[in-house]
């Protein structure tokens, strides 16, 4: 009877790990399904987006951390370097990772695998040029979350190698996957970001006008941070094996999995869709030419200019949208001309009485000059206009007690 019953037990043992076992392998296939998809639409709206605006010949589009800058040669170096690295790096990282690939591509494996360690390093150390010498958004914690990101980086390339060359491949799988992590820290963080914006209708614990805040610098560290704990949860879990351990990371997994999809599906829509769209846009930026003819000429003419051409000129040759001098306005901004910023916020608004998002930046504008009553009467109208404006709303009140 005694043997009987411990077989039974046994039996049950067994069965409950082989099902704890299979579950954890699904949520860990649904999750890798999921990075995968998400990376290589972020890697193709990254590729199309600065491929095809630089093709046209259209810099504007590269205006991020004080952007494509003239005759500035090492910054605009490393602009170029990192949005190239970056798009390598999320079309080719998660192929690192398919077992399939690398059991019968072992030779692909390897090369491809050396493209893209040699990326992540080039894509680190632009990534340290951009914070500490070119200069970008985000405060001075942000910067040494990004300058620990890149010596993890580095850290986590040179083991990989280290224990590829010493052909102890399951050490160097568990190193290369944090690499992935680590390297895909830009990723995470903008699903974290985005995910907070969808939950709580509006930017939450972060100032967008300055892009700085509490959040923000929790992000600095956890875009990385996060992944890697679960990554060693994970591998704490397979070294130990049980049943309510395995059922526990899975729950665990999924749950993060599905915040994942919240967060992808809320970047795609605000950023990776319109990128890809304007990629593909056969339309001269308008925002381009109005540049030019601003550095030459003065704001005075760049608006008289843009009348003349939104007159004269088809649908069909210049690209009129509203992002357009919305983006020129904040370009002007970033490089301190606020009273050229301030007069196409205007223009803006002229040419689209109706948007919130117009009245929004003109106030924006207003406040980064020091205009506190022009600023809260163009607030209040973007307000008006959508009440549902959470940044709008943050900016007045901020205002409105000072």
């Amino acid at each position: 009877m005694s043997t009987t019953m411990n077989t039974q037990v046994l039996t049950r043992r067994f069965e409950l790990n082989a099902v704890a076992e299979t579950t954890l392998k699904a949520v860990t296939r649904f999750w890798f399904g999921v990075t995968v998809i998400g990376q290589l639409a972020f890697g193709f709206a990254v590729a199309s987006f600065y491929a095809m605006t630089a093709w046209r010949g259209d810099d504007h589009g590269w205006n991020f951390t004080h952007g494509f800058v003239p005759g500035v040669t090492p910054g605009n170096w490393a602009v170029v370097m990192h949005v190239i690295t970056a798009a390598i790096i999320m079309l080719a990282g998660a192929i690192q990772l398919v077992r399939q690939v690398r059991n019968r591509f072992p030779a692909f494996h390897r090369w491809n695998g050396r493209v893209y360690m040699l990326s992540t390093v080039a894509l680190s150390v632009a990534g340290l040029y951009m914070h500490w010498v070119r200069g970008s958004g985000g405060d001075v914690w942000q910067h040494i979350g990004g300058t620990v990101n890149a010596l993890l980086i580095w850290l986590c390339a040179g083991l990989a190698l280290r224990y590829a060359m010493a052909r102890d491949f399951r050490t160097h799988r568990r190193w290369a996957m944090r690499l992935f992590l680590v390297v895909s820290a830009s990723w995470f963080i903008r699903i974290m970001l985005f995910l907070t914006v969808l939950i709580f209708k509006g930017p939450v614990g972060f100032d967008p006008a300055t892009f700085t805040g509490p959040y923000l610098t929790f992000l600095s560290f956890a875009q990385y941070g996060i992944p890697l704990a679960v990554l060693e949860l994970y591998f704490f879990v397979q070294d130990r094996p049980g049943a309510l351990r395995r059922v526990a990371m899975a729950g665990l997994l999924f749950v993060l999995t599905l915040g994942m999809v919240g967060g992808l599906f809320a970047v795609t829509m605000a950023i990776w869709v319109p990128q890809v769209k304007a990629a593909f846009d056969p339309r001269r930026s308008i925002a381009e030419t109005l540049s030019a003819t601003i550095s030459a000429r003065g704001v005075d003419e760049a608006v008289k200019q843009y009348h003349d051409l939104k007159t004269s000129s088809s649908a069909s040759t210049y690209n009129f949208d509203e992002d357009q001098l919305n983006s020129l306005g904040y370009q002007l901004i970033a490089t301190k001309k606020l009273k050229d910023a301030i007069r196409i916020f205007e223009l803006n608004v002229e040419m689209f009485p109706q948007s919130s998002n117009a009245y929004d930046s003109l106030g924006e504008g207003y406040m980064d000059d020091g205009d506190k009553a022009l600023a809260i009467a163009n607030y209040r109208k973007s307000l008006q206009l959508n009440p549902k404006n959470a940044n709008g709303a943050s900016m007045l009140r901020k205002l409105e007690t000072k």
